[in-house]
């Protein structure tokens, strides 16, 4: 607050507060009335979708702050249209007060660079279709079920390899599996990637997949579609409306294993399907997500919170003077009626 209070001495009040998820809602609402500044806020994910409903209370403390900061903001954004709907059904917010505005990518993130096969065989062999999944390795992003998929996809095409790009908590689990599944050898868990090696590896991979089971947005996919390789998503949240089936990538049934391995493979054996699919993908990334069309549909939010704020200020003060004004009238009655009364009563004793 203090710090707050110090910015606006310097540079004068804010036109308007944006917050970005639970961990800023306190103080997002704070500042809210305590500079009298509109405030939107953008929600990401929910701990309700995140963990398949809430489950202890933290969650619920989680859950219920959610809510609060969606309460107390303007208008809020969202990413996907999946996104929408879910913290339509949760919180109960009007539609009209939810807008999706996606997320972006650098859309000269990909130029002059080529695939580099020296880093290429560092993961595999030169007759060996790369099969890309980068992402965290949690639950939700569903990486279990594409080591499971593998299998099949081997039977039919053994001249693929699965790269696992990313960390995370599941690590251990995901070898083990990838063990008893007697296909070690044909996963490489390549680890963290910075940002040039993951530039390098979209160049370097033949399929990119993200098989998640709750994705509320999924930037990861379209960074695949504009670096130019074919995508295999699951069918849910966000993936499923940036993806359209045979026309800018495949989709499988969320929680498939069978199912991805049918759309991964539809891939590797059909060249003149995946020229097509990365051509639509490109265009569509190219016109829908860029950053200047995201810009500009948060600042027509921007917009709509600051003119809603003022009209609200004007019906109260609007309120507060026909208060006011009734007030004046409720008090002059009582006098003018004593008046009245106490001429009458001199005019009697005249």
């Amino acid at each position: 607050m203090l710090k707050f209070g110090e910015i606006i001495a310097e540079s004068g009040n804010f036109d308007i507060i944006h917050a970005h998820d639970w961990l800023v809602a306190y103080a997002a609402k704070t500042l809210k009335v305590s500079f009298n500044t509109p405030m939107i806020c953008t929600i990401h994910a929910t701990e309700a979708g995140r963990n398949s409903g809430i489950h202890s209370d933290m969650q619920k403390y989680i859950n219920d702050t959610e809510w609060m900061l969606t309460y107390e903001a303007s208008e809020v954004i969202v990413n996907s249209n999946y996104m929408k709907s879910e913290i339509q059904r949760l919180f109960g917010l009007p539609f009209e007060k939810i807008n999706v505005v996606p997320n972006g990518v650098n859309l000269n993130n990909f130029n002059n660079v080529y695939r580099d096969y020296d880093f290429r065989r560092r993961f595999a062999m030169d007759n060996e279709k790369i099969i890309l999944f980068m992402g965290r390795l949690v639950y939700e992003k569903g990486i279990q079920n594409l080591i499971a998929a593998m299998p099949k996809v081997l039977e039919h095409y053994h001249d693929s390899k699965l790269v696992i790009a990313g960390k995370g908590g599941m690590i251990d689990e995901l070898r083990r599996e990838t063990e008893a599944l007697g296909i070690s050898h044909k996963v490489y868990f390549a680890g963290y990637l910075n940002s040039k090696d993951v530039q390098k590896m979209y160049k370097c991979a033949d399929v990119s997949v993200f098989p998640s089971t709750y994705e509320p947005f999924g930037i990861v996919a379209i960074e695949a579609m504009l670096s130019g390789i074919p995508v295999v998503v699951s069918d849910i949240g966000g993936l499923n409306e940036i993806v359209e089936h045979g026309v800018t990538g495949m989709k499988s049934y969320a929680g498939n294993p069978n199912s991805l391995a049918d759309s991964i493979l539809s891939l590797l054996f059909d060249h003149k399907l995946c020229d097509e699919v990365v051509k639509n993908a490109k265009a569509k990334v190219k016109s829908e997500y860029n950053w200047n069309k995201i810009a500009s549909d948060t600042h027509f939010t921007y917009q709509k919170a600051i003119c809603e704020t003022m009209a609200e200020r004007q019906a109260k003060q609007i309120a507060q003077e026909k208060a006011s004004k009734e007030q004046k009238k409720s008090n002059t009655k009582p006098n003018e009626i004593s008046n009245l009364l106490s001429f009458k009563k001199r005019e009697a004793y005249a």
